[in-house]
Formats: structure tokens, C-alpha cells, sequence
């Protein structure tokens, strides 16, 4: 028998994403945000309020990178999403972290990250329904560490994701099944 719970902000896992800004100074912001979306093969959206230094940047700066935390930095990913680059500007020096300018987008790639998306900031939605930043991926980049046989494998990526039940964090990992293929077996 199901038991009724609180509903809680979100819909279990939620990814842990590292979004990277250039600051108006030309320093790194990084957030944390677990309310990021894929809206087409090369489109995202990030559920995000304009309060956040990394939205004001995105708009400024028209540009941004998502990142995939993984197992290695949760306590730099979790410190990203405690500190706000609103009342600490230098935040990111503080993570120990290391970056790379895009060549393609005005932002910051982390160089510690396993996967990079470079995004073109599109629009912001503000309305009642409104998603918040859309973009357009316009490269993504994957350390070789974590690729087989030419993509990416979950396993070595040791992706995190974000419990909103209990505030945790947990590792990706461990295939159950083949998508599109197990469940002709009911055909």
C-alpha cells in the first residue's frame, strides 16, 4: 500500500549540474542547479530565478557551460549550490578548481569536470509558467577517462544525483536494462 508523503520541489533523482559563469569582472561564478532539463537534442532549460548571480551573468554574458558533477567533487559541487556568488564573489577560487576559457561561448570550462556543455544563452522565461534560461548546446566535451567504445559510460563517470527527499547526494551507476529494446519482450 502507497503511503502519502509531502510533496516535496522535485522529481526523483534530479541531476547535480554545474553551471559556470564569467562574473562582470571576468572572474568564475559556478551554481549548483538540480532543475535542468534537456528540451531537444541540442536545447536545455534551467529552471532558474533571475536572483541568481549565474542568471544575471548568463543574460549579461550570453553564455554559459553545464557541467556533470560526479562522485570526485561533491563537496565543491555541494559548495557551489551553498554559497551564493551574490555574497561571495569569489567563490570559485575558494573550490581549489582550475578552468578554460570556451572558444566558442563567453564562459568558463571546468577543467576538473568529466563533461562540459557550451551553451548560447537564448531567451529567459519569467512568466507564471515560464521554464527560466533556454539555450542551445552548441559543444559538448567528454574526458576520455569516462568514454567506451566511443560514448560516454555512466559507470566511470560517476555522475551524482540530488535526493530531494533527504537532501543527499548519490552515485549514478549500474545498468538494468537496454532502453527501447526490454520491453518488446511484452510486445
Amino acid at each position: 500500500m502507497k503511503q502519502q508523503i509531502k510533496t516535496t520541489e522535485a522529481i526523483f533523482p534530479m541531476p547535480v549540474l554545474l553551471i559556470s559563469t564569467f562574473n562582470e569582472d571576468g572572474t568564475v561564478d559556478v551554481m549548483n542547479a538540480a532543475w535542468g532539463t534537456m528540451l531537444e537534442r541540442d536545447m536545455v532549460a534551467l529552471n532558474l530565478t533571475e536572483t541568481h548571480k549565474t542568471v544575471q551573468n548568463i543574460k549579461a554574458r550570453k553564455g554559459f557551460v553545464i557541467h556533470i558533477a560526479d562522485v570526485q567533487h561533491v563537496a565543491e559541487a555541494d559548495y557551489f549550490g551553498v554559497v551564493s556568488g551574490n555574497k561571495e564573489p569569489d567563490k570559485f577560487a575558494k573550490s581549489g578548481l582550475t578552468f578554460t576559457k570556451s572558444e566558442l561561448v563567453d564562459a568558463p570550462v571546468i577543467n576538473e569536470l568529466p563533461i562540459a556543455m557550451e551553451c548560447e544563452f537564448i531567451e529567459f522565461q519569467n512568466d507564471e509558467t515560464g521554464l527560466g534560461v533556454i539555450a542551445k548546446i552548441v559543444r559538448t566535451s567528454v574526458e576520455e577517462a569516462v568514454m567506451k567504445d566511443g560514448k560516454v559510460d555512466i559507470d566511470s563517470l560517476q555522475a551524482i544525483a540530488f535526493d530531494p527527499y533527504t537532501h543527499g547526494y548519490y552515485k549514478v551507476g549500474g545498468r538494468v536494462g537496454d532502453a527501447f529494446k526490454d520491453g518488446l519482450k511484452l510486445k
